[in-house]
């Protein structure tokens, strides 16, 4: 009896391997089976009523297309995972550098701070305001004319008083202006890239008291 439970296992796990590889082999071939069936079709045709030749070129194009569009998609899957790659390592790169991210949080340390704004067009005219903790301004900079694109904007902890003011954390405000019309400004805040990780976005950039900023978040790296 235990042989014949035996047999008969090894028949059933014989049998599902072959199905196995024979559905992979099917699947695999899709044009394959297409054809075969085809050739069929034409063998068991009615010799009085034969395959119009329109049809047959039609369906052979649709294997065709089908085709490349398989062959297309698995090319885009690999160009993608070679840029995710890429950047991955480039986000990877950017570990103990400082970098310019979105935000308004400015930090002094010794009598030193940087900010940085973003431009999409000249300004005749922009302001920057500090503010301690508690929201109230304690520096307004005039700095003039600027160009297009990202600016570094330092400050040395004096405020409009002239005293010095403590070290700690901050934030500032931008007022762009450019004859006489409001122009929009991004503020960004420096922060250093303590570690990247993946997630369902990509990489994920670990920015200590600024939080995580996306790869595509950093807008200047030092």
């Amino acid at each position: 009896m235990m042989s014949a439970i035996q047999q008969a296992s090894s028949q059933t796990a014989a049998s599902a391997a072959t199905t196995g590889i024979t559905a992979k082999k099917n699947a695999e071939n899709p044009q394959d089976r297409f054809l075969k069936l085809l050739v069929t079709q034409m063998k068991n045709q009615d010799p009085l009523k034969p395959l119009d030749n329109a049809e047959v070129t039609s369906q052979l194009a649709q294997i065709s297309t089908v085709t490349g569009i398989d062959k297309l998609n698995t090319t885009l899957q690999l160009l993608t995972s070679d840029v995710e790659d890429s950047l991955s390592m480039e986000a990877t790169g950017m570990i103990g550098h400082s970098a310019f991210v979105p935000g308004t949080a400015i930090k002094l340390e010794k009598d030193s701070a940087v900010a940085g704004i973003e431009l999409a067009q000249p300004v005749d005219q922009l302001k920057i305001t500090i503010l301690d903790s508690a929201g109230i301004p304690v520096r307004h900079l005039d700095l003039g004319a600027h160009p297009t694109g990202v600016s570094t904007i330092p400050w040395d902890g004096q405020t409009d008083s002239g005293a010095k003011a403590a070290d700690g954390n901050y934030t500032f405000s931008v007022s762009a202006k450019q004859g006489g019309n409001e122009i929009k400004a991004s503020t960004l805040s420096l922060g250093l890239v303590n570690s990247v990780s993946l997630g369902e976005n990509g990489a994920l950039l670990d920015m200590g008291e600024l939080g995580f900023a996306n790869l595509s978040d950093i807008k200047r790296v030092f």
